[in-house]
């Protein structure tokens, strides 16, 4: 039996009640004639074809404070996790009026179980909700690299099409119920290895032992290498081409994808891939490249699009990363990053993924013109290097006890981009 039929009560009458509702509320929200324009804004800004500026707010942190906890009206824990995912679509429709698209997909992942690398680190948790946190990495020696199990994905499609059915049943005559999985976020491996090491010592060992750094990374490519086989091979990976969130934002729609010769099954050339190197900001290009980037562009030319980069200024590294990632489609220019220098770089070959400091949202007092003069540059700068610009706000981890703020800024955003 599914470990989810195991812990899971059966859906009382009024949990259903609540979810069809709102399950109808998201399909009307999806007929809108809006969403067909989004996807075109879309599809257009992914191939770099002229189109404004695409903007997209995403609270990923703030959620909590937009719609708390006391907000949700299920009483089942299964029920409260899908009233939660239709309620955050709703609420991005009827207030933040972005670019981002609301369809009428419902998205069940396959039951799989999957496996680590057979160690990890031991975190100590501050007390403070949503606080900070350490961990000690159990790799001390390059005897630990080579106990490190390669990670394993195993289907159970009993269990995967009892889910099927539970959604199909609860409100599959509302929202399109689609087979839909993903297993990662990104296949970066530095932020693993980091796990494992500590952060501070990985720094440290580049320097001191740099072999051990190599040995490290060079078994997380060999075993997520042999992962990503197994995963296409078993027919578990699904297309991301659409609707569907990729990199470190933005969204997937492209008629480039699936790949020539896809005849159903997903292999990983269908799919948009991303690498990003957080941990490595303040290193140098030419320690970025040694230590990690020849590890991950193994793992990126498998994919045939790719996205670079999340929080970690890239504007030092543009110009090895433009040459090293294979079919390089966007990239992200964090907060931290010199805008122009991102702008000469990239010109209009690759997507200009610009994400605003979210300290904006998040200060004590918010500032309208501030956020106006800070996307008003940006714009003007992207237009001088014919860039493909994307506005994404993310990171946004409060919003002062103050949702209004998101309404404001992407008021503010659109204004500017439809300008």
């Amino acid at each position: 039996m599914d470990r989810e039929q195991r812990t899971v009560d059966p859906m009382i009458s009024r949990d259903r009640a609540i979810i069809r509702g709102l399950a109808s509320r998201v399909a009307e929200i999806a007929a809108w004639p809006v969403q067909e324009e989004r996807r075109r804004l879309w599809y257009a800004r992914n191939a770099r074809r002229p189109a404004r500026p695409l903007v997209f707010c995403s609270p990923e942190g703030s959620w909590v404070e937009l719609l708390p906890e006391e907000v949700l009206e299920c009483e089942g824990q299964s029920a409260r996790g899908i009233e939660l995912a239709l309620r955050q679509r709703i609420y991005a429709a009827e207030h933040f009026h972005d670019d981002q698209v609301c369809d009428q997909v419902w998205d069940v992942p396959p039951a799989v179980t999957v496996t680590d690398w057979g160690m990890g680190p031991e975190y100590t948790h501050s007390e403070t909700p949503r606080g900070s946190y350490v961990w000690q990495g159990p790799v001390r020696t390059r005897d630990d690299v080579e106990r490190l199990r390669t990670p394993t994905a195993t289907a159970d499609p009993r269990a995967t099409e009892g889910r099927m059915e539970r959604h199909h049943e609860l409100f599959g005559d509302l929202l399109e119920v689609r087979l839909h999985g993903s297993f990662w976020w990104t296949l970066g491996l530095i932020d693993e290895w980091t796990a494992l090491r500590g952060l501070n010592q990985t720094l440290l060992d580049m320097s001191d032992d740099p072999q051990l750094v190599h040995a490290g990374m060079r078994r997380l490519m060999e075993g997520r290498l042999e992962w990503l086989e197994s995963l296409e091979a078993q027919g578990l990976l699904s297309l991301n081409n659409g609707n569907h969130y990729v990199g470190s934002g933005g969204f997937g729609f492209t008629d480039e994808l699936p790949a020539d010769g896809f005849r159903g099954r997903v292999r990983t050339r269908d799919m948009w891939g991303f690498g990003e190197a957080q941990a490595l900001s303040l290193v140098s290009p030419a320690m970025h490249e040694e230590f990690v980037l020849r590890y991950q562009v193994q793992i990126l030319d498998r994919f045939g699009l790719n996205c670079y980069g999340c929080c970690e200024p890239l504007h030092l590294k543009l110009g090895m990363i433009r040459q090293k990632v294979p079919r390089l489609r966007r990239v992200s220019v964090s907060p931290w990053a010199d805008k122009r220098a991102c702008a000469e770089m990239l010109g209009s070959e690759v997507v200009y993924s610009w994400k605003p400091n979210p300290a904006y949202v998040a200060a004590g007092e918010f500032d309208p013109e501030l956020v106006r003069r800070d996307i008003r540059e940006t714009m003007v700068i992207a237009r001088e290097h014919g860039c493909a610009l994307e506005i994404i706000l993310k990171d946004t981890h409060t919003c002062n006890h103050q949702p209004r703020r998101f309404d404001e800024w992407t008021r503010i955003a659109m204004e500017e981009a439809q300008a």
